[in-house]
Order: C-alpha cells, then sequence, then structure tokens
C-alpha cells in the first residue's frame, strides 16, 4: 500500500478488498473491545482465535512488537468501561509523584474520554491531525454513531483514543498482552509489548521535556490495567 495514503483511498481499498494487511502476532486474544480497532485496521475473527492486523509498513526493527518478554507489577483498575481512561491517567499522576483519589482518577478519566469527543467530535479542522485514529473508528462504524458513543461514561476505548491521547497529551503509551496469553499454554508470569503510541514524547525536544512511557496491560477480558 502506498506510503501514508488518503483516508479516502483506504476506505475505498477496504471497501473493494484490495488492502494489504500485515499480521503483527499470530494468534492472540483480542486486544481492542469489540466497538473498537487495533493498529488501524479490521479483525480477522474465527471461532477460536483473533488476529488484528494493521494498515501501513512494518513496525521498525526494535519497537514494542518484538515479542520480548519484560517484568512488572500489575496495578489493577476498575473495570466500568473507563479501565483505559483510568489506567492511563493513573500511569501519568504516578510518573509525576501524585496519587489520585477514587473520585478524581474517575473524573480525569472522563476528561481523557471528553478530550477525545472533542478532537474527533467538535473540531473538523483538529480532526484532520488525527487522520489514522479516524480511518481506525470509520473501518467499523461511522464517525457519527462513534460520537454517539464516546459521551456514554460506560465506552470503551481502544486503538483510536489510545491514537489522539498520546499526541494531544504528549505521552508515549507501550500496550503490552499477559505473556501467558500469547503463549497459549498457561504459561509465563511476564509480559508481551505489543505496540507503541506516542514513542517521539519519550525524548526531549524544543516543545517540551521527555515523557516517562506510561505502560498499558491489556488483558483477553477486554480490560486495562496498569503496569509499573
Amino acid at each position: 500500500m502506498a506510503k501514508n495514503p488518503s483516508n479516502g483511498n483506504i476506505l475505498q481499498q477496504l471497501r473493494d478488498g484490495t488492502a494489504h494487511f500485515e499480521l503483527v502476532s499470530s494468534p492472540v486474544s483480542s486486544i481492542s473491545p469489540p466497538t473498537s480497532n487495533f493498529r488501524s485496521a479490521a479483525f480477522l475473527r474465527d471461532n477460536t482465535h483473533r488476529f488484528f492486523a494493521r494498515i501501513g509498513s512494518p513496525l521498525a526493527t526494535g519497537s514494542p512488537a518484538t515479542k520480548k518478554v519484560e517484568h512488572y507489577s500489575v496495578h489493577r483498575v476498575t473495570g466500568d468501561g473507563r479501565c483505559l481512561f483510568r489506567a492511563l491517567v493513573k500511569g501519568m499522576a504516578f510518573n509525576k509523584g501524585i496519587t489520585l483519589s477514587p473520585g478524581n482518577e474517575k473524573a480525569d478519566a472522563d476528561d481523557l474520554r471528553m478530550a477525545v469527543k472533542e478532537v474527533m467530535c467538535d473540531n473538523g479542522k483538529e480532526r484532520q491531525q488525527y487522520e489514522e485514529a479516524l480511518v481506525a473508528i470509520t473501518v467499523e462504524e461511522s464517525l457519527k454513531r462513534y460520537c454517539q458513543r464516546i459521551q456514554r461514561p460506560d465506552f470503551w476505548g481502544g486503538e483510536s483514543e489510545l491514537l489522539v491521547l498520546s499526541r494531544l497529551c504528549r505521552q508515549p503509551i507501550i500496550v503490552y498482552i499477559p505473556e501467558h496469553e500469547h503463549t497459549n499454554r498457561g504459561w509465563g508470569s511476564g509480559f508481551i509489548p505489543i505496540a507503541e503510541y506516542g514513542s517521539e514524547f519519550r525524548k526531549g525536544s524544543k516543545r517540551g521535556k521527555a515523557r516517562k512511557v506510561v505502560r498499558l496491560l491489556y488483558s483477553g477480558s477486554n480490560h486495562y490495567d496498569l503496569l509499573l
């Protein structure tokens, strides 16, 4: 596929079956709730396994999608539909040495969700700067339907929201799955990185200081926790 194709070209290629996909991992549990996409593409489903694919060139050598096993402690996040946003705000607060109260965590999580809504639904000009997120949304549903759903507090965040928030918050984010889910053998206590967002913010620049990574754990139950 051509480098940096337009949204319209990608959608047309998806419709007529000429889009080329790369399988990033095989096979793993779904890495995104049913209402969202992971790595800017549709899922290929059967009754036993889920694969995830993405549009575009392969990830660079040394990227998180290297199947390297890492070890962290898991900090559980409330599973009320806000788990992605809760995990993000907890991670960003931790990196600043701040401990959030349950009430502040919930409020900040909702603020992140509504920030995505403002970018993707309320400002057409700003939305154009997040074309990859727009593609991830509209592969599966209309933008209008998405903008209706994201207003709900139990909205499930995923690929599209990570694409937006990593840039909006200038926050590097790495998503992991449990090692035992990847091996599909029920063993392994580590975590495997599968995707990275906002990697450009890991190094300082004239626009801002270097940012610490927030590490999220995605489990097969469509849930995000925080890794520290």
